[in-house]
C-alpha cells in the first residue's frame, strides 16, 4: 500500500448503516445505480441530508455532489420553489377518489412546455412511461415485437426490456424473442431490421441522444423509417428532457416522436413521470373511442398534488430562469476544467469526459485505453476522499463556480495518483479494496 499517496479517509456510520440496509433491503438500496457495490469498498456514504449542490452524510462530510439522485435533481436540493409549491398541496390533500384540478394545470403546463406532444399522462417513475408508450404501440399496430436501441443502457424494470441484460433471471425465453435490437446512428441497420421483421415491430424506442449528438439526419431519418414501415417512433426521454431544452431532444433537434417519456427532471427529486404523444394514439388509453380499450396507465399515486406541483414548478422555473443554458454554462466549464488538470497531469488520454454539457460522464481508461473498473475505483476514492460524490459530472444548476473550481482541483490530486497506477501499469495498491462493479451483471 502506498501511504503516501492514501489520506485516512473512513465512514465507520456510513458502513455500519450499510450492513443495516443490506439485512433489510435487497441489494441495500432501492435502486441498483445507489448500491455500494458502484462505490469503492466501505467508502459508499449514506446521506443524511442535502441543500442546493451539496449532501452531508452520517459521519458529518460534505460532498459536492454530481449526478444528483440520478439525474432527477437538476435545480439542486430543497429548491425554494419547488419546496413551496409542494408545501402549498400538502396542507390541502395529496389523493382524492376523483381528479384533483392540480392534474389538469399540471397537463396544462406540461403541454405547454412540450408543445411536440397533444396528450399526457403522469406517472411515478420512468418504467411505468416507457411500459405503457410500448403497449400502447403494440395496440395500435396490432404488432407484437419491440426494437430497442442497443447502444442505450437503461429503458424499464419490466421484462420486455430486462430481459435483454445479464440480470435477465426471470424473464420467459418467450418473452425476450419479441425484443430485437437496432444501433444508434446506424440507418441502414434499422431499415435491414424493419425489413427482417416486416409487419412485425410495433415500434422503434430510443433515447434520441445521450454522450454523443445524433448524426446529422439520423431522427429524421428514423422518423421517416416509423412512417413508412408502420410502427410507432418512441424517444424516451427522460434523460435528454429539460437537459436538452425545456421542450426535450425533441425540442432542440425539431423532430417530432409519436409518443415520447419524460421524468427525472421533471420533479426534481419527487416522483412523477409522463406519458405524452400523439392524440389518436393516446385516447386509445381512453374513453372517447369506440375501439378496444388500452390499459395505458392508472396509478394509485400516480396523480399525487405535491408530486405534479413539483412538476409545475419545475417546468416554470426552467422556462422563466433559463436553467436549461445555465446547466450547459456549468457543464462546459466543468468539462474544460477536468480536461486542463487531466492534459496537465499527463492522463488526458485515460480520464476522458464525454457527453452534452448539461449531462457530462466520464470514462476511466487504462494503460491499454480499454475502459477500467479498477482505474474507476481509484479516481472515485480521490474524488470522495477530497469532498467530491460523483458518479457521474452531471450538474444541477445550483453548483456555484466555487463548487466547479473545487471540483477541478480535487481532479487535478486524483490525476496525480492516477498517472502513479499508470506509471506501475498496476492500480490495484491504490484500491484498498474491491473495485467497483458495473450495475448489469449476471452474478450477484
Amino acid at each position: 500500500m502506498h501511504t503516501e499517496d492514501t489520506e485516512e479517509f473512513l465512514l465507520p456510520r456510513s458502513r455500519l448503516a450499510n450492513e443495516r440496509l443490506h439485512a433489510l433491503v435487497p441489494g441495500g438500496a432501492h435502486t441498483y445505480a445507489k448500491g455500494d457495490d458502484q462505490y469503492p469498498e466501505n467508502l459508499a456514504p449514506v446521506i443524511s441530508h442535502g441543500r442546493g449542490a451539496h449532501v452531508w452524510d452520517i459521519d458529518g462530510n460534505r460532498y459536492i455532489e454530481y449526478g444528483s439522485g440520478l439525474r432527477s435533481v437538476s435545480l439542486g436540493h430543497a429548491h425554494p420553489r419547488v419546496i413551496e409549491a409542494v408545501r402549498r398541496e400538502l396542507d390541502r390533500g395529496s389523493n382524492f377518489v376523483r381528479p384533483s384540478i392540480v392534474e389538469v394545470e399540471a397537463a396544462e403546463r406540461f403541454l405547454a412546455t412540450v408543445p411536440t406532444a397533444e396528450m399526457v399522462k403522469f406517472a411515478k417513475n420512468g418504467s411505468d412511461a416507457t411500459t405503457a408508450a410500448v403497449r400502447l404501440a403494440r395496440a395500435a399496430t396490432g404488432r407484437p415485437r419491440v426494437a430497442i436501441c442497443a447502444d442505450h443502457p437503461f429503458f424499464s424494470v419490466d421484462d420486455w426490456f430486462i430481459g435483454t441484460t445479464p440480470m435477465s433471471a426471470g424473464v420467459p425465453a418467450a418473452t425476450n424473442e419479441l425484443t430485437v435490437a437496432f444501433p444508434y446512428g446506424d440507418l441502414a441497420a434499422t431499415e435491414e431490421l424493419l425489413t427482417r421483421y416486416q409487419d412485425e415491430v410495433a415500434c422503434l424506442i430510443l433515447e434520441p441522444a445521450t454522450h454523443t449528438e445524433p448524426p446529422p439526419g439520423y431522427l429524421a431519418g428514423l422518423r421517416e423509417q416509423a412512417d413508412r414501415h408502420g410502427c410507432v417512433l418512441i424517444f424516451d426521454e427522460m434523460i435528454t428532457g429539460f437537459r436538452w431544452s425545456e421542450a426535450g431532444a425533441q425540442g432542440l433537434y425539431g423532430v417530432v416522436p409519436d409518443l415520447s417519456t419524460f421524468g427525472k427532471a421533471l420533479g426534481n427529486g419527487f416522483a412523477v413521470s409522463a406519458l405524452a404523444g400523439r392524440r389518436d394514439l393516446m385516447e386509445l388509453g381512453g374513453l372517447r373511442h369506440s375501439g378496444d380499450r388500452v390499459f395505458l396507465l392508472s396509478t394509485t399515486h400516480g396523480a399525487e398534488t405535491h408530486s405534479l406541483a413539483a412538476a409545475m414548478a419545475v417546468l416554470t422555473t426552467y422556462v422563466e430562469e433559463g436553467v436549461t443554458a445555465r446547466l450547459h454554462a456549468l457543464g462546459e466549464r466543468l468539462a474544460a476544467g477536468v480536461r486542463d488538470a487531466a492534459a496537465g497531469m499527463g492522463v488526458g488520454d485515460h480520464i476522458v469526459v464525454r457527453g452534452r454539457a448539461s449531462n457530462l460522464v466520464f470514462a476511466t481508461l487504462d494503460e491499454n485505453r480499454q475502459p477500467s473498473q479498477q482505474y474507476r475505483t481509484l479516481f472515485l476514492r480521490r474524488l470522495l476522499a477530497g469532498g467530491v460524490l460523483a458518479p457521474s459530472f452531471v450538474v444541477s444548476s445550483a453548483l456555484g463556480d466555487a463548487d466547479i473550481d473545487h471540483t477541478v482541483d480535487v481532479v487535478a490530486q486524483a490525476c496525480a495518483v492516477y498517472r502513479k497506477a499508470l506509471d506501475a501499469a498496476d492500480p490495484t495498491a491504490w484500491l484498498a479494496g474491491r473495485p467497483v462493479k458495473p450495475v448489469f451483471r449476471r452474478l450477484a
